[in-house]
């Protein structure tokens, strides 16, 4: 028998802060869609405006899937839920808040962070050469993409710096060994960023699987793709694909926006 997970009361919530709830429970169904998840243990966050350096980041153990906007919780850079009423179910990721924090700490222009422990992500993330310029989706990122060397489970805080510091002015890093770290201005830039990078990464592994020899583009066509891809990044190209993969998730299940 199916038991309806109920909508948590929320108080005191903006209009501005309920859109980025609707807009970041979206993008975890999204994932989910895409399946890009790993049942509950990865985060996508969201930052919330206003000094407080508020962000938005998943309730533990609620499947991307059935996410609403109810079900996201407020923290701040501390890691305390800021929240009004009974925040005792409130339980966030310790990794995800390590991961999430640090960037947001560091990177004020990256409002949305995305982190996936897809198989083709982590199967890239193993290898010594990193994502290769394979396929055109792969070279959006040429020379524009970070690695972060494996630590173990991103439990203590003093790794902060480090993930910062390797990431950069990137908006996309390998976790290697571990998976894929993605941030956008926007959570519509988010996704497309996500979106990229794992289709990346599936056509690497793909391709290495069939065991015959590589065709790598030049350099120089590379990072002419990649500046190609760079003048494409402006807002109104991620709001129409946004509104398209929001078509993919509507209907058909619990509403994201309660």
């Amino acid at each position: 028998m199916n038991v309806a997970i109920q909508p948590i009361p929320l108080m005191n919530v903006s209009e501005q802060e309920w859109q980025i709830r609707c807009d970041l429970a979206a993008l975890y169904r999204l994932l989910a869609h895409h399946r890009w998840t790993d049942f509950v243990y990865t985060h996508i966050s969201a930052r919330l405006p206003g000094p407080k350096h508020h962000f938005l980041i998943n309730q533990y153990g609620v499947l991307f899937d059935e996410m609403r906007a109810s079900d996201l919780v407020k923290i701040d850079l501390h890691g305390n839920v800021v929240e009004e009423g009974d925040t005792s179910a409130r339980r966030v990721n310790a990794a995800g808040f390590t991961i999430h924090s640090a960037i947001h700490m560091a990177r004020r222009d990256l409002m949305c962070v995305v982190h996936t422990h897809t198989q083709a992500g982590i199967a890239v993330s193993a290898m010594k050469e990193g994502l290769l310029p394979l396929s055109q989706h792969a070279m959006k990122f040429y020379g524009r993409l970070a690695y972060h060397t494996y630590e173990g489970i991103a439990l203590d805080l003093d790794e902060r710096d480090r993930l910062v510091r390797d990431l950069g002015q990137h908006k996309a890093m390998v976790l290697q060994n571990h998976g894929l770290l993605v941030g956008g201005t926007s959570i519509p830039e988010a996704f497309h960023m996500t979106y990229m990078l794992e289709r990346a990464c599936a056509a690497q592994v793909a391709a290495l699987s069939c065991g015959r020899e590589m065709v790598l583009p030049p350099a120089e066509v590379c990072a002419r793709t990649a500046e190609q891809f760079r003048r494409q990044e402006d807002d109104s190209h991620y709001t129409w694909m946004w509104q398209s993969a929001l078509r993919m998730i509507e209907g058909g299940r619990p509403d994201y926006r309660c």
